[in-house]
């Protein structure tokens, strides 16, 4: 059976990710590779002689005598969805592994719903990579810098991210030399044709930051995100984060982000795709206050995935 030594430092398989992808969770996966490495781990996506993996939302490749951790956010919940397929590898993945880390208090509500409790877990946010965010500078583009102040809003764009929603709330509370900047590919319904609405397509991550870094607000209206990595680092960039009150968002929105109020849901299936219009009236302020930068989301991964070693091969 494969092990380490008691001085001997953990070697960390990390399953189902692709690092050349800027979605959430391979950015993430980008981000932890960096920090473990730091921590003095080894770690990667075709580690030999692995001793623990880390597998994203589900395992794809499966190494024998190593513990498995899975990192999870949320599963399928569509009403017009055979979601009894679409999570069963995702199910087989929580009752084989050995540990689970949630990403949210909301992740670990919705999936225990429908999978039941799972004993040895974690809830551990995301968390931005704040050395690479220091690094970078505030954009600078004359189209902009014509503005008074910069709204942005970032995302991989479905119904359920609410694009439409995030722009009414611009046009509706911004004052008149305000611009909105929109990260990302909406769906062809979505555009909106005003002069103060600007569309830009997917953009990298470092001109994504100095984007964040030049913006005083990020729009973040979606309904189930589990933790949006776009909003922890948005927030690191220092946006002010408008946010809504279902999902894990506003457990990483900082404190003083404006949190939009949603009547409570139970977890019941729903029409994902065709989510609710938002009361703009019905507001908050966040009190919540996570530590969400990636020295500290790292260790508490290292701290994890140890106890979970440990307890396989003590």
């Amino acid at each position: 059976m494969p092990g380490c030594g008691y001085n001997e430092k953990m070697r960390i398989l990390l399953d189902n990710v692709d690092f050349s992808s800027t979605s959430g969770p391979n950015h993430f996966g980008s981000k932890i590779k960096k920090y473990f490495k730091r921590l003095g781990y080894e770690c990667g996506n075709n580690l030999k002689d692995p001793n623990i993996q880390l597998s994203f939302i589900e395992i794809v490749n499966r190494y024998p005598d190593i513990p498995i951790v899975q990192r999870l956010d949320g599963i399928y919940f569509d009403i017009g969805k055979n979601n009894e397929l679409l999570n069963s590898n995702i199910f087989n993945s929580y009752k084989s592994a050995s540990g689970v880390i949630f990403q949210s208090e909301y992740s670990r509500q919705l999936v225990t719903k429908y999978f039941g409790d799972y004993k040895n877990s974690v809830v551990i946010h995301n968390g931005a990579d704040m050395d690479y965010i220091e690094d970078v500078e505030p954009l600078k583009d004359p189209e902009f810098d014509k503005y008074d102040n910069i709204w942005c809003c970032a995302s991989k764009w479905r119904g359920w991210k609410r694009l439409r929603e995030n722009i009414r709330y611009f046009l509706e509370y911004s004052n008149e030399n305000d611009c909105l900047v929109v990260a990302g590919t909406p769906e062809p319904h979505e555009f909106v044709s005003n002069p103060r609405v600007y569309f830009v397509g997917e953009l990298d991550i470092r001109t994504l930051f100095s984007l964040y870094k030049a913006s005083k607000y990020f729009i973040h209206l979606a309904r189930y995100d589990a933790c949006p990595n776009v909003v922890v680092d948005a927030s690191a960039c220092g946006c002010e984060v408008i946010c809504t009150s279902l999902g894990g968002t506003k457990e990483v929105a900082g404190p003083g982000a404006t949190v939009i109020v949603e009547d409570e849901w139970n977890f019941e299936l729903v029409d994902v795709n065709n989510p609710p219009n938002l009361d703009f009236s019905k507001t908050t302020i966040n009190t919540i206050n996570n530590r969400v930068d990636m020295q500290y989301t790292s260790q508490k991964y290292i701290e994890f995935l140890q106890g979970i070693y440990d307890e396989q091969f003590s």
